[in-house]
């Protein structure tokens, strides 16, 4: 509508329009702001009856189950590797390894031996690797020459992979998986008590980054106050 055809139009009428259209506006706005914050319990996220206790003292936990050898957890990791870097101050972020088969108990020492070196940055490159180029990294050759094809000590990997501490690390995350009655990967516990994943949100991976700031927020609130 232009101003001429504006002029047409009585006082009454032109203000019951322009009502109208702020009306829309804020509905819109409201509906926005509905869906930003629509999560449910029940649905978007779940409660866990009996909370489990946090490792990471004062600040929030974020702790991701997962598997280099699921290909979900691979589409995830883009998502999470961005939220990570953009993670409140207050938050700290875990990731533990699940056995649901063989394979993947093996690939949970590459997790720990890469962590245990200070190069769990290459987790991308494990996914790249396992599910871009088929490398089977649970095979203890196989980890050992591409660890040594990204600059590692060959040595080093080999002596980690049975050692005490890769492998007393590997039993105590089928313990905290099993506490947590983890049933599918990728899944995100936030706080010791609030449970997500993909298979919860409308959006699936992309999804998860603003579930996740949601549970940290709700999490923050329900903090005691120091």
């Amino acid at each position: 509508m232009n101003e001429q055809q504006e002029s047409h139009l009585s006082n009454p009428t032109v203000t019951a329009l322009r009502n109208f259209a702020v009306g829309i506006v804020l509905l819109a706005a409201f509906a926005a702001s509905a869906g930003a914050q629509g999560y449910a319990e029940g649905k978007e996220y779940l409660r866990l009856r009996n909370p489990m206790p946090v490792e990471t003292g004062k600040n929030i936990e974020v702790v991701e189950f997962f598997s280099y050898g699921c290909p979900h957890c691979a589409e995830f990791e883009p998502f999470l590797q961005t939220w990570v870097k953009a993670k409140p101050a207050d938050v700290t972020v875990r990731r533990i390894p699940v056995m649901f088969q063989p394979r993947w108990e093996s690939l949970a020492r590459v997790y720990y031996v890469l962590d245990a070196m200070g190069e769990d940055k290459l987790t991308p490159d494990v996914f790249a690797a396992i599910h871009g180029k088929g490398a089977q990294l649970w095979n203890e050759k196989d980890f050992f020459d591409w660890a040594a094809s990204k600059g590692l000590d060959r040595k080093k990997v080999e002596e980690l992979w049975g050692s005490f501490a890769v492998v007393g690390k590997v039993n105590r995350a089928k313990q905290l998986a099993q506490g947590y009655s983890i049933q599918s990967v990728p899944t995100v516990i936030v706080d010791g008590k609030y449970v997500t994943g993909p298979e919860h949100l409308q959006g699936g991976h992309a999804a998860m980054p603003a579930a996740i700031d949601f549970l940290v927020q709700k999490a923050r609130a329900e903090r005691p106050k120091s």
